[in-house]
């Protein structure tokens, strides 16, 4: 059984219990820390929250942070990888009862600013902060045993404080939500399968696709889906910018996260089955001929370009 929500009153304890936490996380994280912030509701001060201390360490290098794994693990916490969101280390600590949760970002990561934003507007703004109160009440009445629905429910609210608190950073996620599956699922039709049935939605659940959402600000303009494949290749199946965010440079961002996810990950090859209309976007990113060598022998259109890129 999963362990119930719980919301409860504002501890006065917990920015003690932060400080506390954080020099043991600050020593485990060693001199790669650089900063160290307390986040999420229970940092402001008078808002109820889930008794869950959330910790946002900056780090200078988000890859050496997996040398810092045993050291953490000997605090009491389970290393979660990205846990979702990329180029982020998560933590977790309580099996049983949930204590802390430890968000590690490299300095510079846009999520950095987006967490503190989120906290200093709450905390300087009582309406909203106390909005927000009621709904997390509602949502762990409503959904006791379901985190998913519950963070589901709290997300329309932090997208629209994130669109008026200033925040103009990107974000590249798994999709988890029902909205950013939702949005998945319209630019794939809108721009792929159209009025035929998409059909690689069986790929949703498998362990070796991944399915990105790009958001710019509080909202999703884009949908990336790598596929996996072994002795260390990728292949970019779908990558979109929604029409109405376009020849901004998005696309060329997103690209290379996506790049930049896969050599976290030890990929040393991206191949693509370019279009002859995306050809040329490609080419401006040195992508080269390249044998695509589908393992799985999928039928592709005969007009496509196959193309691919040595990561570095």
């Amino acid at each position: 059984m999963n362990t119930s929500i719980e919301v409860v009153s504002y501890n006065p304890n917990w920015p003690a219990m932060f400080e506390s936490e954080a020099t043991l996380v600050r020593n485990a994280l060693g001199a790669n820390c650089v900063a160290i912030h307390h986040i999420g509701s229970t940092s402001v001060p008078g808002l109820c929250a889930k008794p869950i201390i959330d910790i946002l360490p900056v780090v200078r290098n988000i890859q050496e942070v997996d040398k810092a794994a045993q050291a953490m693990e000997g605090l009491g916490y389970e290393s979660k990888g990205e846990y979702g969101i990329a180029f982020r280390r998560y933590f977790q600590k309580g099996k049983t009862i949930r204590t802390h949760h430890v968000h590690v970002y490299e300095e510079g990561d846009p999520e950095i600013d987006r967490y503190l934003r989120f906290r200093d507007w709450i905390r300087s703004h009582q309406d909203d902060a106390q909005s927000y109160a009621c709904l997390k009440i509602e949502l762990a009445e409503k959904f006791p045993y379901d985190i998913q629905q519950y963070c589901n429910g709290k997300e329309s609210f932090v997208a629209g404080i994130d669109a008026k608190n200033g925040f103009e950073g990107w974000r590249m996620v798994k999709a988890l939500t029902d909205r950013e599956w939702a949005t998945a699922l319209a630019l794939r039709k809108k721009y792929f399968f159209k009025s035929n049935p998409d059909p690689y939605v069986s790929t949703f659940g498998h362990k070796d696709h991944v399915h990105f959402v790009f958001y710019k600000n509080a909202s999703i303009i884009g949908y990336a889906h790598l596929q996996l494949w072994a002795e260390c290749r990728a292949a970019l199946r779908i990558i979109v910018i929604d029409e109405n965010y376009r020849n901004r440079g998005s696309g060329s961002q997103f690209l290379k996260l996506c790049e930049r996810w896969l050599c976290h990950q030890g990929f040393t090859s991206l191949l693509v089955q370019s279009t002859q209309k995306a050809y040329n976007f490609y080419c401006r990113h040195e992508y080269i001929k390249m044998p695509f060598n589908d393992p799985e022998g999928y039928e592709t259109d005969s007009r496509d370009i196959e193309i691919g890129k040595i990561l570095k």
